[in-house]
């Protein structure tokens, strides 16, 4: 099982928080690795997180929601 983390987004504060604007891809989804997963937004930086590896997506957090970086969003196995 491979954890999907929260990307570091701000260096100068990498415990900021930050929002899971959106999921590109339900719970229970086949995933590949390199593929994009969802996109986050800290302050007014956007970023896309990929999968580190391919299997089977249970996600951790709702769209929306705020979270830490740094933090698990899924889990890949």
């Amino acid at each position: 099982m491979t954890d999907v983390l929260f990307p570091s987004l701000s260096k100068e504060t990498p415990d900021a928080e930050g929002i899971l604007s959106t999921w590109f891809v339900g719970e229970g989804a086949a995933v590949t690795a390199d593929q994009l997963i969802a996109e986050v937004q800290v302050d007014k930086v956007a970023a896309d997180v990929l999968a580190p590896v391919a299997g089977v997506v249970h996600l951790l957090v709702e769209e929306e929601a705020v979270v830490s970086q740094g933090t698990p969003i899924a889990r890949i196995e």
